[in-house]
């Protein structure tokens, strides 16, 4: 049989208050929400480098004259290459602001994050895990 040779491993018993509860669920559920955020300004970002890349396939092309369809939901609308042009800035636009609110967000939840985890270690400390798992 093999033994290790580790110390003992003292594990306080700290009663867990409603209190704390309130604040690890809220912990948990910010943390979930900061993923969920994170996911989604990934998404965003891959569709506005798509708008990009039209953009620029869009800026190679010579003929004016020809109309350039443009989906529009599920309908693809004729227009000519400066209408496309300007359509498509447009929506770069307003995914650049989705992505910065996006952005916002996730950084006023690592605020709370940041103050629940001072808090919650302090009372517990090495009692609890906090940390995300990056597998």
């Amino acid at each position: 049989m093999a033994t290790t040779a580790k110390g003992p491993v003292a594990v306080e018993d700290v009663n867990v208050t409603f209190e704390d509860q309130q604040k690890i669920n809220k912990f948990a559920r910010n943390t979930s929400r900061m993923t969920e955020l994170k996911s989604e300004i990934e998404a965003k970002k891959k569709s506005l480098q798509n708008l990009q890349d039209a953009s620029d396939e869009l800026m190679m092309l010579g003929d004016d004259a020809l109309l350039i369809p443009y989906q529009i939901g599920d309908v693809f609308i004729s227009h000519t290459q400066d209408e496309t042009q300007e359509m498509l800035e447009a929506a770069k636009e307003g995914l650049e602001q989705e992505v910065r609110g996006l952005e916002e967000q996730v950084s006023a939840i690592q605020q709370v994050l940041g103050d629940l985890k001072v808090q919650l270690y302090a009372k517990f400390g090495n009692n609890i895990n906090l940390e995300a798992d990056e597998s």
